[in-house]
């Protein structure tokens, strides 16, 4: 396949275009239908809403509030009445308005000013619901109602839809999280081309994700965090992929591949890797179906399909793009190297085997200071608590949390997010009498009865994300209700998010274990290995507790809350554990797979876990350092979403990124392993015959003439000397396959002789290093034994050198 794109790569780019622009197209014609669905079935609130529902059918459309405040005298004054009032009557008069109730008509709408007469308010009911309303009337009825505005009168806007209009403009995020990826993609490879190729991958995986899900909004219950969650993840994973893949392309190139091969080599060994890790994603996302919360059904769907797009992308479209651009992946160095015929030496050094090195040394002191880090960050989770956040928690300087502000001072901190007790039968007078003589209530207004259905208003005297709030459903529900012999539910969208808060806590566990589960299944299916998935469970388990730390630190404590600009304190959101726990459990069995995999290699051909651990990290630990540093950079970049529920996502799984990638996968878990030693590779010989050989990736290509039972199918052997002509003995002399993969590791003797086993005729690479000497060449073993003499210069590492000899 990898090969067809290449060559058709015409086609598949114009195919990969074309799906773009089409469902671009269809989409904005068919707009959007995004529905926030919470249904909690089995709890108190649902029973209450569908009570409701039956006797008080909901006006169609969002209600939203107009708040106003004078400074001198009250809002019954003629100056403030004759400002408000003509100002009211506009914004009834605009298309697409439904009703304005304010509260100079009528006794009722004397309920509308605070008790000191300096706070009113107005509600505005729309025809559509808040994400179907134009932005441009939402636009129109904040500029008429803050023009009222005046010396001594202040006036703001509370509400769904007066929120939308508020937000930074649409794909901001986005484009800000792209920016800082570029950067650290041109300081990763050097190349202005290679750095656009990742991009143009998550670009179109991402567009094309989104453009389905906003198509699919008008088929099933989707909720709008769907398409920022989906951005968020598809960006993140999108760009890691064709990174992982470019750099492998870029590595064939530099030893001397064409084009054409290194890409399909590439695409044949990363891009099946990108493959399952893909995959393990998915699964960890559809691991949320868990919990059966409807609400998150449609996060599953539109995340899903923007990851399953981001992998296609890569697999497909990324190999169409490496042959457009050809030798113009690697920087001019590296081409003007490649055509002198040198090739770049593939050894680990620098800070990554400095630091492989230093763990290898001291893995004690390495484990135990990253659990102290690990630790230290984990403990805020123990005050975590869960809840829903309201425009209370929005930034201080936008209308909606000043009209937040301003009915909490005039009618009570409780007033923005009332309780609805809703009574089917019984004694309604002694429950009404009941809940007034509660404490923790504000004020309690019963509605005329309707089928038989009483609906009581109930406003509590503490915010609607207090605990003292959540006590108070709790004695309703509890004591007051059952006193009164009434049969009667508490609803209202506080409760509802109580409840969600405490669904999404009672089901936690179960999600955990299953994606826990899962996880472990998959590593131990890959690595052979018990102890390797069980070391992977306890890290997820422990990056998690740390991000969730840092969540509880930032939005529930309010640590650096102003320097974000992310507006006030307050619980986390009930869905964004499962979200956020689902996504770190993806990308961590990622990087997982990357490190250890690397290292498996190196245990099987080597049978010694110290050297496995340390290769595996040196080279490694670079590219996976790059991912998550473009994760962390992409996730940050929704702080500026605008939308709170996204901002503390990309927060919480920034943090998760940055340390399962710095701390967890760079220091703890090669630590671990290397205390462990060959523990790591225990599998029981009884479980090894039953479970199922998967491959991350796939063997090597194995030659035409396979090696006998009795030996290999061939050997290279010859003298390795200086450019004096003297043996040099303790070379070090490696047999490598085309794809990277080493092959055989032998040592020269003392008079500069060696050999090294070949499985098969086929071309091969042959490395040779000695202190300061170093020489890689492509080497073509025909049907026999090949003769090939090495010269070692000094400062020469890229140097090939020329058989002196064959013998067939």
């Amino acid at each position: 396949m990898a090969r067809w794109c290449y060559r058709h790569r015409l086609v598949v780019l114009l195919v990969w275009v074309g799906a773009l622009l089409g469902l671009g197209a269809t989409a904005s014609s068919a707009g959007t239908d995004y529905a926030n669905v919470f249904s909690l079935p089995d709890t108190d609130s649902k029973r209450a809403y569908d009570l409701m529902e039956k006797a008080f059918p909901a006006r169609a459309g969002d209600t939203d509030t107009v708040v106003w405040k004078t400074d001198r005298g009250t809002v019954r004054d003629r100056d403030v009445r004759s400002r408000i009032q003509p100002a009211l009557d506009r914004i009834a008069h605009m298309e697409g308005v439904g009703d304005v109730a304010g509260p100079y008509t009528g006794p009722q709408g004397a309920a509308q000013i605070s008790r000191d007469g300096r706070i009113a308010y107005a509600q505005i009911t729309f025809t559509e619901r808040a994400n179907a309303v134009p932005k441009d009337l939402v636009q129109n009825v904040v500029d008429t109602a803050r023009g009222a505005e005046a010396a001594g009168l202040e006036v703001e806007l509370g509400g769904q839809a007066i929120q939308r209009v508020q937000e930074p403009p649409t794909g901001l995020a986005e484009m800000v999280g792209l920016l800082a990826a570029a950067v650290v993609l041109f300081l990763a490879f050097g190349s202005l081309f290679a750095m656009l190729l990742p991009i143009a991958v998550a670009v179109f995986g991402v567009g094309t994700g989104l453009f389905a899900v906003q198509l699919l909004s008008h088929t099933t219950d989707i909720p709008d965090l769907a398409p920022l969650l989906s951005s968020l993840i598809g960006l993140g994973v999108g760009i890691d992929y064709a990174l992982f893949i470019v750099t492998r392309h870029r590595r064939g190139m530099l030893r001397g591949d064409g084009p054409e091969e290194s890409a399909v080599t590439a695409l044949n060994t990363s891009g099946r890797a990108v493959l399952f890790a893909g995959g393990t994603v998915c699964i960890a996302l559809a691991g949320m179906l868990v919990t059966n919360l409807r609400f998150l059904d449609g996060v599953v769907i539109g995340t899903s399909l923007t990851v399953v797009l981001s992998v296609l992308a890569a697999v497909t479209l990324l190999p169409a793009l490496l042959g457009f651009l050809g030798p113009r992946v690697l920087s001019r160095r590296q081409r003007r190297r490649t055509a002198a015929g040198g090739v770049e030496a593939e050894r680990a050094s620098g800070p990554a085997a400095r630091w492989a090195a230093q763990v290898q040394r001291r893995p004690r002191t390495i484990a135990a200071l990253a659990v102290v880090v690990m630790a230290v960050l984990a403990l805020p989770v123990l005050s975590l608590r869960l809840g829903a956040v309201d425009q209370g928690n929005d930034d201080p300087s936008t209308t909606t949390r000043k009209a937040y502000d301003l009915l909490a001072e005039g009618f009570g901190p409780g007033f923005n997010g009332p309780l609805q007790v809703v009574s089917a039968g019984g004694d309604t007078t002694t429950l009404v009498k009941d809940i007034e003589a509660t404490s923790g209530v504000a004020r309690v207004a019963a509605l005329p009865p309707r089928h038989g259905v009483t609906v009581i208003q109930v406003v509590p005297a503490t915010s609607p994300q207090s605990r003292q709030t959540d006590d108070l459903i709790d004695t309703l529900r509890d004591e007051v209700i059952p006193g009164a012999g009434a049969r009667a539910h508490v609803g209202g969208v506080t409760a509802v998010s109580k409840d969600f808060a405490s669904v999404t806590g009672d089901r936690l566990p179960y999600f955990v274990a299953t994606i826990i589960g899962l996880g472990f299944l998959l590593l131990l299916v890959a690595f052979r290995s018990l102890v390797v998935p069980l070391t992977a469970a306890v890290m997820n388990l422990i990056a998690a507790a740390a991000s969730f730390g840092v969540l509880v630190a930032i939005f529930q404590w309010g640590w650096g809350l102003d320097l974000l600009g992310l507006g006030r304190e307050g619980p986390i959101n009930a869905f964004l554990p499962v979200i956020m726990l689902s996504l770190l459990f993806g990308l961590s069995m990622d990087y997982q797979v990357f490190l250890v995999s690397r290292m498996h290699e190196e245990w099987v051909h080597t049978r010694d876990n110290a050297r496995a651990v340390r290769v595996g990290l040196a080279e490694t630990s670079r590219v996976i350092n790059s991912a998550a540093l473009i994760m962390v950079c992409v996730f940050l970049a929704f702080v500026l979403s605008g939308d709170n529920g996204a901002a503390m996502a990309g927060v919480g799984l920034a943090a998760a990124v940055a340390l399962d990638a710095f701390i967890l996968r760079t220091a703890l878990v090669p630590a671990a392993m290397h205390l462990l030693g060959s523990s790591n590779w225990w599998l029981p010989a009884w479980l090894e015959k039953r479970l199922p050989h998967l491959a991350v990736e796939p063997a090597e290509e194995s030659p035409d003439s396979p090696a006998t039972a009795e030996g290999p199918a061939s050997v290279v052997h010859g003298v390795i000397r200086t450019a004096d002509g003297d043996p040099v003995e303790g070379a070090s002399v490696t047999l490598l396959s085309k794809g990277g993969r080493r092959l055989d590791r032998v040592t020269s003797l003392a008079d500069g002789s060696y050999i090294v086993s070949v499985p098969g005729p086929g071309a091969y690479l042959l490395a040779t290093t000695a202190a300061t000497y170093g020489s890689r060449a492509h080497v073509v073993v025909t049907e026999g034994p090949l003769l090939y003499d090495v010269e070692l210069a000094e400062g020469e590492r890229d140097a090939v050198n020329r058989p002196s000899s064959a013998r067939p």
